[in-house]
Order: structure tokens, then sequence, then C-alpha cells
């Protein structure tokens, strides 16, 4: 097939900032988020004011409620009326709000020091309600009754009538209770579960004791001290998670019965609205067949399976079962079967009722139900690029755009239904926030975009689409360099993260790019960037096709991109750089090994380099065991490859990285030794998987200046 690249005119987004001096140039610090003065926007506290039609915003050291629907602002409490509160009750004074909660019209509830305090401030009272010790995570608030589920070390607590109780007592430190299971995979970002009306407590239990113990070396020590973290690698033993459900009224728990030596994982737990049930997603270990279970929560028995989802590649359900509180019998349910994520409407037996959306377009989120028959969802019906507030009604079907600009919209959506806090970005806009109604219409700007690069000299930023080799639209972001002069040839720096769940060109604010590869356009480069095969929100065939080889079509993807800058008479073909951080890091790696000559510069962070050293839940859903797809994880090994390395290639990686480990950058280094290659090494003592903090100055000044010193 001739490979001949597309750029459409009508798919061109360029954004040029023209306005005020523009004098000011992006600095190192600015490009690592150490300027607060270029952050875009923020509207603090905001939430809805119990079940009301209020808001809550905070502004001038003033918590302010505001009435949706005719904008009237009232004083709720200021900072010195809380100190003064505060003092009377025999509490230190802050200096500026903290993070509050509204749960009911003239009370709100916040924490300090670990101390949680009611606050009545109609009437002037603050009492406390609960205090967790100093080493309490995993801390969730029970809305109902206030009680607190905590965790300390492995085990889980709670707090009740102003005691500390134990729910669990597992001395074994490989049993751990109340944690995220499964290494965050499959939309799972917490352990326990509070029931709606906060009579039961449900925990996720995790059985580590035959998965490996990874060292990680704590040099801050005079003796270094190894901590060690249970690190399953593909094609190894795995942990085994149950299900406990802790009854406070009397002390015990039961454990639903979905297996309890099994590698299965549990997914999407959900309470029913009557505390009755429990529903579970079960995905078995070879990530290809998901039951959807219902469980008793008294008992534990499992009452029937609602259904079953198949995929000869893999089923990835990331999202909990969402109850329609008009009618407790429905919930919608989030899913891929079609090829593309959409919302079905199925009842308590399991009889699905209808599918709810359809089309090439991706539900991305679930933002809450309207009355009895409308439900609100976030999704990129639009454009991939974009994510739009919509509205789906469930009788009709009818699907109603409730965004008004383009964007990437999240919404926050009144008790009722009636309003939505549309807080946005876009190419040309930061961060600005609106009201909208259930039609859609705009009621007021809460807060304008108050455009915090505006007197920044940034280089023209573009977005467009290329052809891949089996026709699918590949969208791309270029940034041309600061005084770009059409006449000149410059260097290019190609970003890339290319794995699933990850898309980086994005109708959002300077494109998704970020001030660091704007501070890079800034010196000098020409700055590409190009959404592969196998990114986020382009639908199931878009994604599986890298199932079992990684970094194949990814690479093909990539070198179209590369191919297209060859062509621009102002690109220097024979300076063209390459950087990428994890997914990233390991396509930073791939291409310039496996297309060896076209790079003359590289710098990977924190880089995959066998994913035999990667974890089983990720590893083994895109690529199977080692065991059962050796050939492909020989491909994909960039150990593989080491003999090709021409230019200059930097890793850098975290000593303490629990996500990538560190063994797999200094496993490449010693084959470069052995093979006498050179490249460059860097390490950040301490660090995990991002660097952060200061040390993120620092990460941003090494990888300029080593594109300055080689490209």
């Amino acid at each position: 097939m001739k490979k001949w690249i597309l750029m459409t005119a009508a798919f061109v987004l360029a954004v040029q900032f023209t306005a005020y001096s523009q004098q000011k140039t992006l600095t190192a610090a600015d490009a690592s988020w150490l300027n607060p003065q270029l952050f875009p926007a923020h509207v603090q506290q905001l939430q809805w004011l119990g079940q009301s039609d209020n808001y809550v915003l905070a502004k001038h050291r003033e918590m302010m409620a505001v009435n949706a629907s005719n904008g009237k602002t009232s004083v709720l409490f200021n900072l010195k009326g809380l100190n003064a509160d505060l003092q009377k009750s025999g509490l230190d004074s802050v200096k500026r709000f903290p993070r509050f909660s509204f749960q009911e019209m003239q009370r709100a509830r916040f924490s300090e020091s670990g101390k949680y305090y009611s606050y009545d401030f109609k009437n002037h009272l603050i009492n406390k309600i609960s205090q967790v010790p100093d080493t309490a995570q995993n801390i969730f608030v029970n809305p109902k009754n206030n009680q607190i589920a905590f965790t300390l070390k492995n085990n889980l607590y709670l707090t009740k009538d102003g005691k500390i109780i134990p729910v669990t007592h597992d001395r074994n430190t490989g049993i751990v209770n109340g944690q995220i299971v499964s290494r965050n995979e499959f939309g799972i970002d917490h352990g326990i579960f509070w029931s709606p009306e906060g009579h039961f407590l449900a925990f996720y239990r995790k059985d580590e004791t035959r998965v490996g113990e990874y060292p990680l070396v704590d040099i801050n020590q005079r003796i270094a001290k190894v901590k060690y973290t249970r690190y399953p690698m593909a094609g190894t033993a795995s942990e085994y998670v149950t299900l406990g459900v802790y009854n406070p009224a009397t002390g015990k728990t039961i454990f639903l019965k979905t297996g309890e030596k099994s590698e299965h994982y549990l997914t999407a737990v959900t309470w029913g609205p009557m505390e009755k049930y429990i529903y579970i997603a079960i995905l078995n270990r070879e990530q290809n067949h998901m039951w959807l279970n219902k469980y008793d929560a008294q008992s534990g028995a499992m009452v029937k399976t609602l259904f079953e989802e198949k995929n000869s590649n893999y089923v990835e359900p990331l999202f909990p079962l969402y109850f329609n509180p008009a009618n407790p019998e429905q919930f919608i349910w989030i899913s891929r079967r079609d090829g593309w994520n959409h919302l079905y409407l199925y009842n308590t037996d399991g009889k699905l009722i209808k599918q709810l959306t359809k089309g090439k377009w991706e539900v991305t989120s679930f933002n809450g139900y309207f009355m009895k028959h409308r439900v609100y969802f976030t999704a990129t019906k639009e454009s991939p690029l974009q994510k739009n507030l919509y509205s789906v009604d469930l009788r009709s079907g009818k699907v109603l755009r409730l965004s008004p600009d383009h964007g990437t919209h999240t919404g926050l959506v009144s008790k009722d239904g009636r309003y939505i806090i549309d807080i946005y970005s876009s190419t040309d806009v930061s961060r600005a926030y609106k009201l909208v109604n259930y039609r859609g219409k705009v009621l007021r700007t809460i807060q304008a975009d108050t455009h915090p690069l505006r007197d920044y000299q940034l280089g023209q930023m573009s977005i467009f689409k290329l052809k891949s080799e089996d026709g699918s639209d590949l969208y791309c972001r270029m940034i041309k360099p600061v005084g770009f002069d059409s006449t000149k040839k410059y260097p290019v720096i190609v970003y890339v993260y290319g794995g699933p769940h990850a898309q980086l060109v994005t109708d959002s604010w300077l494109g998704g790019a970020g001030l660091f590869l704007n501070y890079l356009a800034s010196n000098g480069y020409l700055i590409f960037t190009l959404d592969n095969h196998g990114s986020e929100n382009r639908g199931r065939a878009f994604e599986q096709v890298i199932h079992r080889h990684l970094g194949d079509f990814e690479l093909r993807d990539q070198m179209v991109g590369v191919n297209y800058l060859k062509r621009l008479p102002y690109v220097d073909a024979n300076r063209i750089g390459v950087d990428g951080w994890s997914y990233g890091g390991f396509m930073t790696t791939s291409l310039m090994l496996r297309e060896p000559g076209v790079f003359k510069v590289a710098v990977a962070g924190g880089p995959v380099i066998d994913w035999k050293y990667y974890e089983v839940m990720y590893g083994e859903r895109y690529m199977d065991t080692p065991q059962e797809n050796p050939e492909g994880y020989k491909k994909a090994s960039l150990l593989n490859y080491v003999q090709n390395l021409k230019g200059h290639l930097l890793l850098i990686h975290g000593t303490m990285d629990p996500t990538v480990v560190w063994q797999n950058s200094l496993l490449f280094l010693q084959k470069a030794i052995h093979l006498n290659k050179l490249m460059d090494y860097f390490v950040y003592p301490g660090q995990q998987h991002g660097v952060r903090g200061r040390d993120r100055l620092q990460l941003t000044r090494k990888i300029k200046r080593y594109f300055d010193d080689y490209l």
C-alpha cells in the first residue's frame, strides 16, 4: 500500500496567542509548574449545597452560596467568623479555609490534623465528631452517621461513639484490608465501600502471601534500608482478592462467596440502594470473560449472574453500576460490547431493557440522574478530541448536548438534576466555569477564563489529522518554535506516550501540551505529538489492535508522523529527537532502537524495557502471559535491540519506582555496557514513577540540556 499522508485542512485547529505585549518567555521553573501565576483559574470549594439548588464557592475569605435560578448570593460565613467559632470551641484558628463538605443546608463538615468536625454555621456551633490516628490512611467518612473507616498498615478500623474499633485483625502483612487491589486497574481507586444508608461497610481483602516481595532501597539511612513491595510480575503468582461486609451493629464480618483462592479480579463493586445486595463484576485472570454477579450482603451467597461479557482479546470493566434513585430496580451499565463505550439500561434481574446510547463515539463518564427519565453523561460524540456534557431520555433515547462550547468538559450536577456546573478548557480557554440548565441554556458565567499566559511568547499550536497505513485517522499536535521563520530549518522533538488510557492531543488548553512542551518550543524546537493506535477514546478496535504485540502498531503510526515531518521544508530531518515517560519511555526507546538512525537524540523516563518485568494486571491484559505469548514478549523486549543503538540515548529512572521497577532500565544499561554501546543514564534518588517537587525543576533542565547538547 502506498503510504500517502493526508492533512485535512478542515480539521486544522490553529491557535496563536497574540494578545498584549507577549514579552515574557517561559522558564524552566514555569515549565515545572512552580509558578502558580500560570495556573488556570480555579474556583475554590465549588460544590452543591446539600439537596438544594444553591452552589457554594469560596472567594475573598468568604464562603458564599449562590442560588442557581436567580443568581442571588449570600454569605454563609467568613474566615474571621470561622476563627471566632473555632476559638469559642477551644480550637486553634486557621489561616485559610479547610476543605468543607456541605451535606446539609446549614451544616458543613471539615477536618484538621486527623480530627473531624461538624460546623453549624448558622448557630455558630462546632462539634468534634471523630478522630483518627495521624498515621491513618484510606480515610472514608460515612455521611449518614459520621462514622469513619480507615486503615493502619494492613488492617481496617472504624470510629464509633468516640472509640476506634478494629474491623480486621491480620498480623500477616501479606493480608491487606481496605486498600486498593489490582494495582489501580479496572477503575479501582479505593478499597472501602459504605452502604447507601451507612449501616454496613464493605471492603477488599487482599491476600498477597504468594506474591514476590520486590526490594526498593531507601538510601536516606546511614545504612541503606530495603523496603519491600509486593509486585506480581506477568506470568507469576498473583494476589487473591475477596470482599468482606462488616456490620458495625453486631461487630461481625461475612465474606461474599466469590471464590477465596482464585486469581480473578473483583471490580465494579456497587451496593444496591436497599443495602440488601452487592453487585460485583468478576473478571477471570485471562481478562477475556466477565460475570456481573449479584450477592446477598447478609449471607454472602451469590444470588445470580445478571449477564456475562466476553472478548477474544480482553474485557475491561471500568465503571460501577449506577442505580436510578427514582426506580431502584433499574441501573445503568457502561460497556464497550458493541465496540464503543455506551450506556445500557438493565433491571436487577439482569434483563437488558435497552441500549441508551449508540454510535462511533465513547461515553467517558456518568454524571447523574435527573428525575425519573433522564441521565447525564460525558462523551466524545462531537469529536474524539472533545469531551462534552449530554443528557439522554431513558424513554425516547434522545440525546441532548448540554455544554455549549467546544473543548473538554466536566460537570457537577445538582441533586435534582435541574442545573449543571460546566467546567471546561479548550484550545482557546485555559479554564472557565459556567452554569447551564437541563436544556443546555447558559444561565451565567461563574468564572471567566483568566488567560494566564497572555503576556508570554508562545509558539503557534495546531491540531490536525494524518492517515495511518490502514486508513485510520491519527490526531496530531504541532507547536512551532517561538519566532518561527518558514525559511529556516528547525530541530524537532517528538513527544510520545502511545499506550492505552491516555490521549495527548485534545481540544483543551494548549491542545493538551502543557507548559513543558511549550517551554521547549520557546527554546527553538518544533514539537510534534501523535496519538497512535492503542490510545484512548477511539473505540475498541483502534485500541485492541496492539494486543499481544506492544510496540508494533504504535511504532508504525509514529513513523507516519515522522515521515510527514521529514517532508516539511522547515524541518531538519537530520535533527529529530524523541521524548517520553513510562509507556512513553518504552515507545521512545523502541523508536530509537527499532528505527535506528532516524532519531538523533532520545530521552526515555521510567521506561518499560521488557514486559515480563511489568505487573500482572496491566501486562497480561495487553500481552497475555510470557508463557502464552513468548514471541510477543521477545519482539517487544528492548533488550533484544540494544545492538542497534545509534545517536544519543538518555534513560532516567526513579530509584523507588513501584510501578515500572528500576530493574527495567538497569538491565538495559547492563546490556549496553556488555555490548560496548555508549549511552547516558540518570537516576532520581528516592523518587517514584514520577519526579515531583523541586526535583522536577532539575528534571526539566536536564532534559532540555540534553537536547541542547546533542540535537
